[in-house]
Order: C-alpha cells, then structure tokens, then sequence
C-alpha cells in the first residue's frame, strides 16, 4: 500500500513520528506487549521507507 503525507517539516517531521512510535511502543512494553510490538513494527517500516529516499539534492545554484 502507498500512502501520500504531506508533512511541512519534510522527512524531519517523519522522523519525528518514528521517535513517537518507538518511544510509545518502550512505554507500553509491560502493560501492552502487543501494541509496542505493533508499534515498532510501524517504526521499522516508516525507516525503511525513509531509507529507500534518494538523498535531498543540493542546490548548486548559488
């Protein structure tokens, strides 16, 4: 599936919700296993996808 985010910060903002998830996911590790599980499943995935990005390009006009 392909979903399109328009997130005014760029990929930051997505990095962003990744430390969220990883961090709600370290929260809820005791009290809801399955959730934190899903959740870090999220993260990896959002990251691999951040990794899949061709690196911004640099503006040589100056």
């Amino acid at each position: 599936m392909a979903v399109l985010l328009h997130l005014p910060g760029g990929t930051d903002d997505l990095t962003e919700i990744v430390e969220g998830l990883l961090a709600g996911a370290d929260a809820k590790t005791h009290t809801a296993p399955a959730i934190a599980e899903r959740w870090r499943n999220l993260a990896h995935a959002i990251g691999d996808s951040l990794d899949l990005l061709p690196p911004p390009r640099q503006d040589t006009t100056t």
